[in-house]
């Protein structure tokens, strides 16, 4: 398992983690990315609100591509299904 420490949004985070280095990487880059687009100029909300409002919108993602994902199961699944029954 390997060890990470990063400066993420000024916050050092230290962990332990199977995940490719890349991937760390590119997780790290989206969350940023998403900071950076909350935290315009002139706004005057505190990080944790803005951090908050990533957090929640990065799980609404994940909620959409998990719903998603198991709708393409299900027409993936009626398909083989019908080919299995030798219907098309």
């Amino acid at each position: 398992m390997r060890r990470y420490n990063l400066n993420v949004l000024d916050l050092e985070v230290s962990f332990k983690a199977e995940a490719d280095p890349l991937r760390v990487e590119n997780a790290k880059k989206l969350v940023e990315e998403r900071f950076e687009k909350l935290n315009f100029p002139g706004r005057q909300i505190s990080k944790e609100k803005l951090l908050t409002f990533l957090v929640l919108g990065l799980a609404d993602d994940l909620l959409q591509s998990d719903h998603k994902l198991k709708q393409l199961n299900k027409r993936v699944q009626r398909i083989m299904d019908k080919i299995d029954s030798g219907t098309t």
